[in-house]
């Protein structure tokens, strides 16, 4: 939940103004047995515990709320602060807030870690109650499908009886499609970004390159590295692929070019000539500090499995019972996921007869571009939200 600073309280805590203030996490525990949650590769799980984070005020219809769902490497936290000496606020925090594009002064703003996370929901950190160890590698394989379904049961919890939008890019984007073809009358609008219907051969190849960096690493021991030495080195390295795959060509070369690292000549050695290679090294470093092996190897699977199309027969088959309206965007730069992506994804929800608008904003900075700050996204998603029906009382 958050909880309301005045303005010059956050100014005190170097806060931006319009940021939610202190925030915590909070958690919900169900399918305990014998009632567990039954998985769709066949296996039950439970009990599960979701942690979650809320922003702004739930009204008195509980018509107002909107979920927001993380990509691969985000959890909880998506917006304001956990302690007064936090560096670094929520990771969607440049949209989450008061007058942001996710304006908290209207909204009750809902982010949960998903299952199989590392940062409070249950996943292969969590402990097995059967051997009262970490579950590892016997943690279950889990499915878009299976987010949804227990972001789902957080909402039954919450009393809440329908979602006013979703929205999320990447992973994230995947979830808010699957929300609408799992539970086709709980949401009213949806917002998916920078997001696919399924993965494509490139994109499924280095998912499984950072996969097989992880599973190389000597300390990975099968997955049983608790406590121990964690497969550091493998983690880091499957970061560093997945980041190049995040940013653009373009941005890569504003940002990095050619140019050398600390020094005006090559090494001529195996170190780190280029200011690129630094770069990616303290990415996969960052990530290491913040991040679970395991939970990777599971998201990025969860991501090949995502195939509406072969699921249903087509894609246009997938979408039949949608009921929300959608706002579809993606980035010209994106080449993981690129717009024509998109542009498939709104050829069939239009043959469903489903209200839709697509978006391609033009920008250089590649996947990540709904991470960063951008006018026009917030002004579409401000102008989308504010064109739905909100019932106050």
């Amino acid at each position: 939940m958050a909880l309301n600073l005045d303005k010059n309280t956050n100014v005190r805590m170097g806060m931006d103004q319009k940021s939610v203030g202190l925030v915590e996490t909070k958690t919900h525990t169900f399918a305990k047995p014998p009632n567990e949650l039954l998985l769709e590769c066949g296996r039950k799980l439970g009990p599960i515990t979701i942690a979650y984070e809320t922003y702004g005020k739930l009204n008195d219809k509980k018509s107002n709320t909107i979920l927001i769902l993380h990509a691969l490497s985000g959890d909880a936290h998506a917006a304001g602060y956990h302690s007064y000496d936090e560096e670094k606020a929520g990771w969607w925090d440049i949209m989450i807030g008061p007058g942001k594009a996710f304006d908290t002064n209207k909204y009750f703003v809902i982010c949960s870690n998903i299952l199989g996370g590392c940062k409070g929901t249950t996943g292969p950190m969590s402990i097995n109650p059967e051997s009262q160890k970490p579950f590892g590698m016997s943690f279950p394989m889990i499915t878009v499908s299976d987010m949804v379904n227990v972001q789902k049961e957080l909402i039954d919890h919450l009393g809440i009886k329908k979602v006013l939008c979703l929205s999320g890019g990447s992973l994230g984007g995947m979830q808010a499609l699957q929300w609408t073809i799992s539970y086709p009358d709980w949401v009213e609008a949806v917002i998916p970004i920078a997001t696919t219907s399924r993965l494509s051969a490139q994109s499924l190849a280095f998912n499984a390159v950072g996969r097989n960096a992880i599973i190389s690493d000597p300390d990975w021991n099968n997955g049983e590295y608790f406590p121990g030495k964690t497969p550091a080195q493998g983690l880091a390295i499957a970061r560093m692929i997945g980041h190049i795959t995040y940013l653009s060509p373009e941005s890569m070369h504003d940002k990095f070019g050619r140019r050398l690292q600390e020094k005006e000549q090559y090494s001529y050695d195996f170190v780190t000539d280029f200011q690129v290679e630094s770069y990616l090294h303290y990415q996969g470093i960052q990530f290491v500090e913040r991040f679970d092996a395991n939970t990777y190897l599971y998201f990025t699977k969860a991501m090949d499995y995502f195939d509406l199309a072969g699921k249903f027969g087509s894609l246009e088959r997938a979408f039949e019972k949608i009921k929300s309206k959608y706002l579809v965007i993606s980035f010209t730069s994106d080449w993981l996921f690129p717009a024509y992506q998109s542009r498939e994804i709104v050829r069939a929800l239009i043959k469903n007869g489903v209200d839709v608008s697509l978006c391609e904003i033009k920008t250089p900075y590649g996947h990540d571009a709904f991470l960063l700050e951008n006018e026009q996204l917030t002004r579409l998603i401000s102008s989308f939200l504010s064109n739905l029906k909100l019932k106050e009382k």
